[in-house]
């Protein structure tokens, strides 16, 4: 049986991609550090917290056979720009962009022998604009940055590495922004309305299952036209 390692997977977008490779016959490792949200039947939790950088490599042996990571999880404040605590900007970067690194290269190791995997990291519109949460959007950049660099080491050993850019989705996360930073968005979304985890979801499931082999480095867009503006 095919194993995916989704991170995040306590909610969310996280949540509906662990079910997502569930109903698909995938053995599911459901990452999260709560899981006080997870109704999900079938996964194996993972209780562990991203910010232990240190504590990954070992993670990743102890779950034996990884063929296709999900890096989700993600932390967003609010913060104006002039007002960041430096406690909130470590927790982004190491969340956001150290974790998912580190996964990789962890979780690459055994994939470049089987000659096969799949990786899917999930960025967001925020990478493409001057985002108003500061060291997110610097995150999110990164990740779409790293998806490439990834493909191109990982690519002559049959591994893919692909990335989703999420809109406004109906998420935690989503619902803690400013009422007019989400009227701002909705106005520029094609279809007038947020995404459902479920849509980001599918997206996930394809780069991470079945996409043809050469769509390797991409970024897809699930975001409607919706810009941060």
């Amino acid at each position: 049986m095919l194993t995916a390692l989704v991170t995040g997977a306590g909610r969310g977008i996280g949540l509906a991609t662990a079910r997502a490779f569930l109903g698909a016959g995938w053995r599911v490792l459901a990452l999260d550090k709560d899981f006080s949200s997870f109704d999900l039947q079938g996964a194996e939790r993972v209780e562990f917290d991203l910010r232990n950088l240190s504590a990954i490599n070992k993670l990743v042996e102890q779950k034996g056979e990884i063929h296709t990571l999900v890096n989700n999880a993600g932390v967003l404040f609010c913060d104006p720009y002039d007002a960041i605590p430096e406690a909130h900007q470590r927790e982004i970067l190491a969340v956001n962009l150290e974790a998912p690194a580190a996964l990789i290269e962890s979780v690459s190791v055994q994939m470049k022998e089987r000659r096969s995997g799949r990786i899917v990291n999930v960025g967001s519109v925020a990478a493409f604009t001057g985002h108003p949460d500061l060291w997110y959007g610097i995150s999110k950049a990164g990740i779409l940055n790293l998806t490439k660099a990834w493909a191109r080491e990982l690519g002559p050993h049959g591994v893919l590495v692909n990335a989703v850019a999420p809109g406004p989705t109906q998420t935690a996360m989503y619902d803690q922004l400013p009422q007019s930073r989400r009227d701002g968005v909705m106005k520029s979304a094609y279809s007038g309305r947020v995404c459902s985890p479920a849509e980001v979801a599918a997206a996930i499931l394809w780069l991470g299952a079945s996409c043809p082999e050469y769509v390797n480095g991409t970024t897809l867009d699930v975001n409607d036209g919706s810009y941060p503006r």
